[in-house]
């Protein structure tokens, strides 16, 4: 019963997430309304908080978030169970758009999509819940530690603010590893004590963030 429960759980999302995309490639009218605008939320669109991390800017950008929470969503679902599990990934969509508003309040023109920000929230939660995680993939030779392929991620989401890359909300990444990170620590403190080293290593990243931020250098 427990593994057909984490099936659905992530099946569930990755087809929402699947279906919103694809009718946001076929209908513009339908990207533009759901997309993350700044001007627009402030004029109390809210929904698009929400409905922005269910859109993709193409095919590869949605194979590339669904691709990542495919191997990280069960590790989650496992140790926290499927309703836990929902709190996490809604609370790093929203946290992931809430640090985008925050950075972008001035830009009323912004706008971006993806489920990055949900997506990297769970990544954190996996790593910090199962820091002995390994990825395998057929392009390269030997595993690799979860906990790298979190902290180069975030790495390439820096990279992808300071260059602009794409109609992708970069800043939502970190907004939702943030959101990940403190909603896992919150449901399980004694992660503090059973996994402190990778406490640490996981906050890394999130506070190079905000020290070229702080002293502008994503600009």
């Amino acid at each position: 019963m427990d593994n057909l429960g984490i099936s659905i759980v992530t099946i569930v999302i990755i087809v929402a997430n699947g279906i919103m995309s694809f009718k946001g490639f076929d209908d513009r009218g339908f990207f533009e309304k759901y997309k993350f605008n700044v001007g627009s939320i402030k004029r109390g669109e809210q929904i698009r908080m929400i409905s922005s991390g269910f859109l993709h800017a193409d095919i590869t950008h949605l194979l590339f978030n669904m691709f990542t929470l495919y191997f990280f969503a069960d590790a989650v679902v496992k140790q926290l169970g499927a309703f836990n599990f929902i709190v996490i990934y809604f609370a790093s969509l929203i946290f992931g758009n809430l640090l985008s508003l925050y950075f972008h309040k001035d830009e009323y023109w912004y706008s971006a999509i993806g489920a990055s920000g949900a997506v990297t929230g769970v990544l954190y939660a996996a790593i910090l819940l199962r820091p002995d995680m390994s990825l395998y993939m057929y392009f390269i030779p030997i595993p690799i530690p979860g906990y790298v392929f979190g902290i180069g991620y975030l790495l390439y989401s820096i990279y992808g603010m300071k260059n602009r890359i794409g109609n992708i909300g970069h800043d939502a990444h970190f907004g939702g590893a943030i959101g990940g990170y403190v909603v896992t620590l919150i449901m399980v403190p004694s992660l503090f004590t059973t996994n402190l080293g990778y406490v640490g290593l996981l906050a890394i990243p999130i506070v190079i963030l905000f020290v070229l931020y702080k002293t502008g250098k994503l600009k």
